[in-house]
Order: structure tokens, then C-alpha cells, then sequence
């Protein structure tokens, strides 16, 4: 599964101006973080963090193939 698929290469960092940045880990440099986000709380920036795994779960699910959603008979 692509880093960003799994939370636990997710981090939350606070800036200067008091907003939380959400970061993943580059799937090529585990010391290089990339940013995504910026978010007024904790809470919007893991919820955002959340949406975003999701999002490319979703992806790499279709890089499968297409899901078939009805058959006829």
C-alpha cells in the first residue's frame, strides 16, 4: 500500500502562526516530510488527515481495475 495510505505516516506540526500543518513521509526519504494541509485545530487537521488516507486508499483500490457495481442476467 502507498505511504499515504496509512496513517501512521501522517504527523501533525504546529506553525508560527499557531495553525496545524498536516505532513506525510515520502515513500522515497523517510526523513523528508511532504506538507499537505494547514488547519485552525488539532482536531481539523487530523479529520483532514483522515479524509486524506481515505482518499488515496480509494485510488490505489482502482489502479485494480474497474469495480463492477451491477451485473445484469
Amino acid at each position: 500500500m502507498e505511504t499515504s495510505c496509512r496513517k501512521k505516516n501522517w504527523r501533525i506540526v504546529q506553525l508560527a502562526n499557531g495553525f496545524y500543518q498536516t505532513e506525510y513521509q515520502s515513500p522515497e526519504d523517510e526523513d523528508t516530510w511532504i506538507d499537505v494541509t494547514r488547519r485552525e485545530t488539532i482536531k481539523g487537521a487530523e479529520t483532514a488527515i483522515d479524509g486524506s488516507v481515505e482518499h488515496y486508499a480509494k485510488k490505489v483500490d482502482f489502479l485494480k481495475g474497474p469495480k463492477v457495481v451491477k451485473t445484469f442476467k
